[in-house]
């Protein structure tokens, strides 16, 4: 994928569309980060010591999407995918992780939350966090702010990995 590929975001579309589309903006840019790139490099911690890698930020993102979406917003309460034995998370475990699943998983959790998001009545409904009340503007406008900060992360590997550069 290269940034022609990208959904456009749309610039003159209603609040719902325009979130939607920005969401699919930055996660077009993670995948795009990521074309092209080896088991080996996807799996590669180049960036010592923080541990992140490609392949992480993929998992770790198929993490924040089950958890946003499925558990936040339609109440889904749905395990993570990577656990470690003590039951915490172990997205950025990548030592052996499977690339493929990875990207399976990270792609059907996104195609679940578009169908979560255009199916909702509006942007006002809640999801909750807890106790904590949570409208679907305010998940949508925090997943792109989750997305672009870890972007970042994902051009700074890239750039490492092979050089290559871009939004």
């Amino acid at each position: 994928m290269d940034d022609d590929q990208r959904t456009r975001t749309l610039q003159t579309a209603g609040e719902r569309e325009t979130l939607a589309s920005f969401l699919d903006f930055q996660r077009d840019t993670l995948a795009m980060k990521c074309a092209g790139l080896t088991t080996e490099q996807l799996r590669s911690r180049i960036l010592q010591p923080s541990g992140l890698s490609l392949l992480g930020l993929v998992r770790h993102l198929a993490e924040v999407e089950r958890g946003w979406f499925r558990n936040v917003f339609n109440n889904e309460a749905k395990p993570g995918f990577w656990k470690r034995p003590d039951d915490r998370l172990a997205d950025f475990d990548v030592e052996t992780a499977d690339p493929e699943e990875a990207f399976a998983a990270w792609r059907g959790e996104c195609d679940h939350a578009r169908e979560l998001v255009a199916a909702a009545e509006s942007l006002d409904v809640l999801g909750y966090h807890g106790e904590e009340a949570l409208s679907l503007r305010w998940i949508l406008t925090h997943m792109i702010e989750e997305y672009a900060r870890h972007n970042g992360h994902a051009d700074l590997l890239r750039e490492h990995l092979d050089g290559v550069t871009g939004e």
